[in-house]
């Protein structure tokens, strides 16, 4: 079986919608089923560069006569879609896949594209994660399939020079999860930001059980709008195409947020206490979000209570 998202962040997105994410107890079929009529939608953003939205994380494409690069996977029973929307855009079948964190609903097609002949590519930490049971809220998270690991990981990062571009892939400490990377396409001027950027739809979510952190969130927003002008095209782990401006809200947000609960906390506040405040209100604004108010400023308040990881562990 291929890896299933993190069970936490599968009860916290199963109300957004039913097509979406999947319970756990359902047979492969069931699985299927839920997946009939989720449709992949390509959109190009450049010269062999493109993004596909479907059920899960959204997926970047890079392709041309070097081969294609796929960054993330969504769901396994979405595989055949997914390969289909490649081909569509008249691109090979995949070469190289790289995983922007090991959440199933962007690794879980790794054990499919893996079999079929791709690389696949991680930071360090995402197949130490992926070979191993991950604990969560709502039980155990089952080690992947051999198919299905990176087998190329890395710490700092690397660069691809392929397709007439340098892509270059660079690790974010402690964000969403403890192994995010951001991948920017330096000639077509995109950049995919995994889950360290959900654009309009939700509030972020960070896996504390996973190593995340609001300080990584917040400084991998400042770090990427360092490599990014008021053209780059935005591609975010969840929602639609974000821009510039848009990266600039969504970190004017984390910093307004992580101020007020700072200071809350400096004062003694408890998280009930803090949470009553309703620091992250003005953003809280989608009924349908899976990560509301609350929940967000509580992962905010154990962020603030955990050491600062100014200096992750070296492989």
């Amino acid at each position: 079986m291929s890896r299933p998202i993190s069970r936490t962040f599968a009860a916290l997105l199963l109300a957004v919608s039913p097509l979406a994410f999947f319970p756990f107890n359902e047979s492969h079929a069931q699985e299927t089923d839920r997946f009939a009529n989720v449709e992949i939608k390509a959109e190009p953003l450049a010269e062999g560069v493109a993004v596909l939205f479907g059920a899960g994380g959204n997926i970047g494409v890079s392709y041309g006569p070097d081969g294609t690069v796929l960054i993330d996977d969504q769901f396994a029973p979405l595989t055949p879609k997914i390969q289909a929307a490649i081909a569509g855009l008249g691109a090979e079948p995949v070469t190289y896949l790289i995983n922007t964190h090991w959440h199933g609903d962007h690794s879980g097609g790794n054990e499919n594209f893996g079999k079929a002949g791709a690389l696949i590519m991680a930071h360090d930490h995402v197949r130490e994660r992926m070979l191993g049971v991950q604990k969560s809220g709502r039980g155990n998270d089952p080690a992947s399939a051999a198919e299905g690991l990176p087998t190329v990981t890395y710490h700092d990062g690397l660069k691809l020079h392929l397709n007439g571009d340098e892509v270059q892939v660079k690790h974010m400490k402690h964000g969403h999860t403890d192994g995010d990377s951001v991948i920017f396409w330096k000639k077509a001027n995109v950049v995919h930001m995994g889950d360290l950027f959900f654009n309009k739809l939700s509030l972020p979510f960070i896996d504390l059980d996973s190593g995340g952190n609001a300080r990584g969130v917040l400084a991998a927003a400042e770090k990427v709008l360092t490599m990014v002008n008021d053209e780059t095209k935005i591609i975010p782990g969840h929602g639609p195409m974000a821009t510039r401006a848009d990266l600039i809200a969504y970190r004017d947000m984390m910093k307004t947020v992580i101020g007020a609960v700072e200071k809350a906390q400096g004062e003694g506040k408890s998280l009930e206490q803090v949470q009553a405040m309703k620091p992250a209100a003005q953003w809280d604004i989608n009924p349908d979000a899976f990560i509301k108010g609350d929940a967000f400023v509580e992962a905010v308040y154990k962020s603030l209570k955990k050491p600062d990881h100014a200096e992750d562990h070296a492989h």
